[in-house]
């Protein structure tokens, strides 16, 4: 340093030059340095900020794994000194507080001191705030304290992930509760999509396990099991462990049309419970009378109670205006005609189009478009929205009420937060949704998956779970496929058909089923092409507007 800079120094004052150590103390994460700071500050009073950033340098030397215990213990000390004199000092602690201080008691193995400063924070705590409890808790083998803590957060409007859930399944199987593992492992399938590998060990473990081996029916009721199977919208039952004998855990891969290559069950496109979709489809309808004219979409309800036998709806706005040149008005016809003719094709029904009035309006202009609207018109399958609608209210609700296909490139996002909830919301959608592309002008149709990458348990009481990975391709993803010795031949009988039913009471063929004719396949890169070749002008844009 040189003179002028020293000189600078020399003439801060304490508070500014006591901030500058601090802020290198936290950088380096130099606890003895800290140390000797803290205890030298007489000259002005210590604020929020300055207690957290101590006690941050406190917790990050618990998290080094290249600290030793000696400066470990030396850390917890001095984080509890720093958080003794924050409370004397009457300075209002915030989350970041308790969090850091949680830590530390949960290294000490003190659980109860950390949850009680996580729910001092009350509703303003985090996951965070509460994790120092929770696995704390359940590495002193406290499974039910455990409990509570995960209780106590969905209270809070918290979901645990998946570091939680697995700690949680881990202690319920060193326990030897087997009600709960089960419960643990629904949980998981309803949180991840591909389970990381310490969290599959913890799984293997437990298969693994002689208790494993004793629980389950010798005898059940299939009828009952199916029944809930297909109440859940498929991939599980949530009735129980079935069977018993010792599991067999492999690693396997998935076949394209959704079939276990060791075990030969089939997998399910996993929809929303039956619940869910009602749940979701009075969301729908309550947020568009709060934004449409009310007596306009209640007439659109009445209409589609009389019109019940769609497979399909198709969002025409997004349809017509794919790669059009919006600025000049482009609304191409003949790719939504492409697509109406493509579903009715697949599915010898015709779709649901739904078409804002204005523009069914302006389309009547043109000669050809008015004879290709008057068709649909005659058939039922054109539903104009009134002026002043958004057609996304629409074309939404008719494709959860009517549980079938939606046709459309729009993501959807806008809907997502207000209606019930992200991880179902997309459920939905991977089992609904059908994407399109006018590639040089060929229409394809991207149908939904044959199968959902999620844990799934069978009818007959096995398990498939999908461990984490960046997989582009599916097919080679790895699954543990657990079956209980000897049980797999029941497996065999379960058919794709099944596995894409609707989420009702029907196990007939569904519009998924419809679609999937033709020796179409699903998957990630299913497709159905049209034989006309379309011209495709304008800008091009990867989500079009709705009018």
């Amino acid at each position: 340093m040189n003179k002028s800079n020293q000189r600078r120094r020399k003439n801060l004052s304490p508070e500014v030059q006591f901030r500058i150590n601090l802020d290198q103390c936290t950088k380096t994460k130099n606890l003895s340095s800290a140390a000797t700071l803290f205890h030298s500050t007489t000259a002005f009073h210590l604020t929020l900020h300055h207690y957290n950033s101590f006690l941050y340098i406190s917790t990050t030397i618990l998290s080094d794994p290249t600290s030793s215990e000696s400066t470990k213990t030396s850390a917890i000390e001095f984080g509890f000194k720093v958080y003794a004199h924050m409370v004397s000092s009457k300075v209002v602690p915030n989350e970041a507080t308790a969090t850091a201080v949680a830590r530390l008691a949960a290294a000490k193995g003190d659980g109860d001191t950390a949850f009680e400063l996580a729910k001092g924070v009350g509703k303003g705590g985090r996951l965070r705030t509460y994790g120092p409890a929770l696995f704390c808790y359940c590495k002193n083998g406290e499974e039910e304290k455990g409990y509570d803590v995960e209780d106590h957060m969905g209270a809070v409007g918290l979901q645990v992930e998946e570091p939680e859930l697995a700690a949680l399944l881990k202690v319920s199987m060193e326990k030897g509760r087997e009600l709960k593992v089960y419960e643990y492992l629904h949980k998981l399938r309803n949180s991840v999509r591909g389970v990381d590998e310490s969290t599959a060990e913890i799984i293997q473990s437990w298969f693994g396990r002689e208790e494993a081996s004793g629980v389950g029916l010798d005898n059940w009721d299939k009828e009952q099991v199916k029944e809930a199977n297909v109440k859940n919208g498929g991939g599980w039952h949530g009735t129980g462990w079935l069977g018993r004998g010792k599991w067999l855990v492999q690693k396997s891969n998935i076949s394209s049309d959704g079939r276990c290559l060791s075990c030969s069950e089939q997998l399910f496109c996993v929809d929303t419970s039956r619940e869910e979709t009602e749940k979701f489809s009075q969301s729908v309808a309550s947020l568009a009378k709060e934004r449409e004219v009310e007596a306009h979409f209640t007439e659109f309800q009445d209409w589609l109670e009389g019109h019940l036998d769609y497979e399909a709806v198709v969002d025409g706005a997004n349809v017509g205006l794919y790669q059009q040149n919006f600025a000049d008005g482009g609304f191409s016809m003949t790719q939504l005609d492409a697509v109406v003719k493509e579903t009715y094709n697949r599915s010898k029904k015709w779709p649901l189009i739904v078409l804002h009035n204005k523009r069914v309006r302006t389309l009547f202009e043109d000669a050809d478009n008015r004879e290709i609207l008057e068709k649909w018109k005659e058939d039922g399958a054109l539903y104009a929205t009134p002026y002043g609608s958004n057609d996304d209210w629409y074309w939404l609700y008719a494709a959860v009420k009517l549980k079938c296909l939606l046709v459309t490139n729009d993501e959807m996002r806008d809907h997502i937060f207000e209606l019930f909830g992200s991880r179902s919301f997309s459920t939905w959608k991977e089992r609904h949704q059908v994407r399109y592309t006018f590639g040089k002008g060929n229409l394809k149709l991207i149908l939904p998956p044959l199968y959902s990458t999620v844990i799934q348990e069978s009818e007959s009481g096995s398990w498939h779970v999908p461990l984490a990975g960046e997989n582009s391709d599916e097919s080679s993803r790895t699954w543990l496929c657990i079956t209980r010795h000897g049980s797999s031949e029941t497996s065999a009988k379960v058919s794709s058909i099944v596995s894409l039913h609707k989420c009702d009471d029907q196990t007939s063929a569904s519009s998924a089923e419809a679609f999937n004719t033709n020796g179409v396949n699903g998957g990630s890169d299913a497709h159905i092409s049209a034989t006309t070749s379309l011209p495709v002008t304008g800008k091009r844009k990867d989500r079009s507007p709705i009018s």
